[in-house]
């Protein structure tokens, strides 16, 4: 995080970037870049101020865990995130 986003997230919006995927199971099998699985573990960047009635409860530099296919993909200046609702959060670890 030693760099700011360009973008702020408007409501209940979260900017994530998501942890790198597995290199090695844990038998020590190398894992082909076709077989890796999505990341369903990341970082908050960025967090919106909330709805209405309901404020957000994440705050950036949290680690989170998020569906398999939350949120969308965006890339700023070469680098990939993810842009969720916190709903798609599943738990803070």
């Amino acid at each position: 995080m030693a760099k700011k986003l360009s973008i702020t997230p408007l409501h209940d919006r979260v900017i994530v970037k998501p942890a790198a995927a597995e290199e090695k199971t844990a038998g020590g099998i190398i894992i082909p870049d076709t077989a890796k699985e999505k990341p369903q573990r990341g970082t908050v960047l960025a967090a919106g101020p909330g709805k209405k009635d309901e404020p957000v409860t994440v705050k950036a530099g949290d680690t989170v865990l998020y569906g398999k296919y939350a949120g969308t993909e965006i890339s700023i200046e070469g680098i990939d995130y993810l842009i969720m609702r916190e709903s798609d959060i599943l738990a803070i670890v």
